[in-house]
């Protein structure tokens, strides 16, 4: 059995609030403000959970300035 630890993340795949929140170095519920607010774009799961696009994250982490 492989592992997927080093399998890089495919366009499609999501990403928890946990993690957008790591990639940004903010709190979770900072990135569940910035979805409401418009600012980054969330995909609600079946079970109404906010889910985020690997590609609109890298795509709002290359507008973030340092």
């Amino acid at each position: 059995m492989t592992s997927n630890a080093n399998v890089p993340y495919l366009p499609d795949d999501l990403m928890t609030p946990a993690e957008v929140a790591a990639a940004f170095r903010v709190d979770a519920k900072t990135v569940t403000r910035w979805a409401k607010r418009g600012k980054l774009k969330a995909v609600m799961t079946l079970g109404g959970h906010r889910r985020y696009r690997v590609a609109d994250v890298r795509a709002a982490l290359a507008g973030v300035q340092p």
